[in-house]
Parts: structure tokens; sequence; C-alpha cells
């Protein structure tokens, strides 16, 4: 219609200037909302629509920014420089891991752990710790985190490796609603800033994981930590050292402790009795661990967790006697066992677990010494068991399953039986007719 008005009159027609020259309410009727209105509407979109929605223009782009909560960063430099704090204003979740490590451009080897990851040359570390070869200096990471705690100060979890005591300080300082910390390579003096964060509830400590990085966390350490975060709900030790003494600690002092995780630890002999104090512990979980206690002690001194619900062991070697049955003994009161690609559990090793009288619920994934023979044992004994899983144990035989057992399994509330690949194919064809011979499908003619 405008090719057609332009045929139809001169340019100097004023009906042609009010048509090139539109009002601004006509060109971007969003120009009139203002901008907490605007917030609202992006914010109703679907997050598929907020990286087309950021570049309409300038002002939907610093709109778009302030609705990012989740970040993790990559480049070190975007913090470091302002932009990142400007860019998303808002932010409550951020992680630093992977922007504190060098690492080189258009690398296509990927080191990978359950905890970090980093891209290598093709030039090994000579002290197999990757991470330490590439990682910031501690100067830079301390002012990293100043530039965020400053700008962004309702922070609520955060990870990041390397960082020392002076940038955990100011972190604890600015952002007072922080809640949940993941600390890579924190020795034990780091751990004297987070006595500062009163409303800390979830903390990760990382200290060594094998060819990536290694610190020192100590008794020393885990008191600090005890004493400063009294009000901690879950706590995660990975490749932690200690003794009795740290764990006691812990127990005695963080009153609200209700979930432990124990990874990969190098802790003294003698440290299990320590869990005895953690009063109001509810779920405790082992992964990959080499050992649990290699010296217990005697039974005397164990004592045990009165309020723990959940035993959960993944990963894990479970090759001593002593400690798994003390183990076993200091959990009394489980309710919940779960057990995922431990080695070692054959029938000698799971008849301790006949001591946990109260478990409702057990798992047994990838326990193949494990015999149709040991499960019955302990199982039997268990009054109060209503639910059953049991996924890849290869010596635990649907054949060997005795008539005490199958009526244990009709009264189960839940039961998950694929303890290997010939149980599986039955139980997924039940009532299609097929797995059986093929006359019924191939008839004769």
């Amino acid at each position: 219609m405008q090719l057609q008005s332009l045929s139809s009159h001169t340019i100097n027609s004023p009906q042609i200037s009010k048509t090139l020259t539109p009002s601004v309410s006509k060109s971007d009727p969003t120009l009139l909302l203002p901008d907490p209105l605007l917030l609202k509407i992006l914010a109703e979109l679907p997050d598929s629509q907020s990286k087309p929605n950021s570049l309409v223009c300038k002002r939907w782009l610093n709109l778009q920014g302030r609705l990012v909560r989740s970040l993790k960063l990559l480049d070190w430099h975007f913090l470091e420089s302002g932009r990142l704090v400007f860019r998303f204003p808002n932010l409550t979740h951020v992680d630093l891991v992977s922007g504190c490590l060098v690492s080189p451009r258009n690398s296509g080897i990927l080191l990978s752990h359950r905890v970090v990851s980093v891209h290598i040359g093709s030039t090994f570390s000579k002290t197999w710790k990757v991470c330490e070869d590439s990682l910031l200096p501690a100067e830079v990471i301390d002012m990293g985190l100043n530039v965020l705690a400053s700008g962004c100060p309702n922070l609520r979890k955060l990870a990041v490796i390397g960082a020392s005591e002076v940038g955990l300080l100011n972190v604890a300082e600015e952002c007072s609603t922080l809640q949940e910390l993941e600390l890579h390579k924190c020795g034990d003096d780091a751990l004297r800033s987070i006595a500062a964060c009163t409303n800390l509830q979830v903390l990760k400590l990382v200290g060594n994981v094998d060819g990536f990085f290694s610190s020192m966390l100590s008794d020393i350490g885990l008191t600090i930590l005890a004493r400063g975060c009294k009000r901690l709900v879950t706590l995660e030790l990975h490749g932690c050292e200690g003794s009795f003494d740290g764990i006691k600690a812990i127990g005695q002092c963080c009153l609200m402790l209700e979930e432990l995780t124990i990874c990969d630890h190098r802790m003294d002999s003698g440290w299990l009795a320590g869990l005895s104090y953690c009063e109001n512990l509810k779920t405790l979980k082992f992964q990959s661990c080499k050992g649990i206690d290699p010296s217990p002690g005697p039974d005397e001194y164990l004592g045990c967790c009165p309020a723990l619900q959940r035993l959960h062991l993944q990963k894990c070697q479970l090759r001593d006697k002593n400690s798994l049955r003390a183990l076993f003994m200091l959990c009394g009161a489980v309710r919940e066992m779960v057990f995922q690609d431990c080695w070692g559990l054959d029938n000698d090793m799971f008849i301790f677990a006949s001591t946990c009288r109260r478990v409702e619920f057990l798992s047994l994934d990838g326990c193949s010494l494990l015999t149709t023979e040991g499960l019955a044992s302990v199982i039997l004994s268990w009054k109060e068991l209503r639910r059953l899983r049991v996924v890849s144990c290869k010596n635990i035989k649907d054949s060997e399953i005795s008539p005490s057992l199958s009526t244990l399994f009709s009264v189960f509330k839940e039961l998950k039986w694929r303890p290997d690949t010939k149980s599986l194919l039955p139980s997924s064809l039940v009532g299609t007719g097929m797995g059986k011979k093929g006359g019924k499908f191939f008839k004769r003619m």
C-alpha cells in the first residue's frame, strides 16, 4: 500500500512524510512499558525464547540479563573486567571452577572426573596434577571473587577452585544470603573464612582428586569448619584427610547436620566411631572409597547413629570384614540400604547387614558376587522389609528362589527383580505371549 501511495503522490506530499516517519509508539509499542512490567512479561516466556529476545534491542538485552539466575563461567576475563556483574546483576548460582582453569585454545582433549573436568594439551603434566598446572594464581581468583561479591550480593550458591582465605572472606561479608558453597583444592587455612558465612547450609569440600590436584584438609580444618558453620545441614567431604577428632567435632558442633557424604577419603584408623556424635544424622553416603575403616576399634566404643534412616554405598571396596561389620553396627537403626557397584560384597560380607533389623527398603545394583542364598539369609530375618530392588546381580538366580523367599516377595509393596538379562526378558514380556516357541505365530500350512 505504501508503494501505491508513492506512485500516486509526489515526494514532497505531507501524507508521504507521515507514512515514512511513523510515531515511536507504532514502531515499538514496548517502549511505552516500564521496565518492571516488561520484565514480568519476559519472565513468563519459555526459556527457549531467552536468546532470541536478547537480540531484539539493547534494552531487551539488559532486561533479559536481569532474569538470569544461574551461570557457569568459562572465561575469567569476563568476570575480572566487570562485564559479568553488569550483564547479569541478579545472579544467585555461579560456578567458577572451569573459569579458574586456563585451558589451551581449541583443545580436543577433555580430561574428566566426577567433580571436575579440564581441557588439556598434547603435552601431559609432569607432576600428574593437571589442574595445578593450569590453575590461575590465588591472588587473581581472589580479585575475581571480590568483583563477584560486590556486584551480586544476593548470591546463594558458589563453586570455586583454588581460592584463598582473603577471597572467601570477601564473599562471606558481602553475600549474607549464601547458602551453598563448593570449594575445590581447599586447605585448612581457607576454611577460616567460612565461619563468616552465617547462613551456610550446604557445603562440599574437595581436598584431593588423583591426577588433578591435592591440598591439605585435616582435623584442624574440620574443627575450624565445625565451630564456624553450626547451621550446616548437608556436608560432603571428597578426598579429605582427618581422624576421629575431626568427625567428632563436626558431630558435636553441627547439630543440624542431616546428610553426610564421604567420598574417596584418606581418614586415619578409628575415624568411624566419630559418626556416633552426629545424633541428628539421617543420611550417610559412601562413594568411591577404597575402604571404610581399616581399624574401627572395639565394639563398645563405636556407638550408634540413632536418627539414621538411609545408608548408601556406591562404588566402594567392601573387602574388610571388620570395617563393614562396624559400619552396620553403627547404622543399626537404618531403614533404607543401597548398594551400587560395590566390589567385594559377597555372602560372607553381606551377612553382617542382618544386624540392621529395621530395614524397609533394600537396593542391590551391580553386586555380582552375592548369591541367592546370601540374599535370602539376610532379608528373611528383616521383618519390616517391604521394598526390594535387585538389578544386575548375575549370581542371583530365579531358579534358586525358595518357597519362603517367594512368599516374602508376594507381600512386598514394591519389587524390582532384574538380577540378570535372562530375568529381564520374561518380566518385560509378561502377558504378551512372546518369548515362547514360535508355533503360535508360525503355523504350518
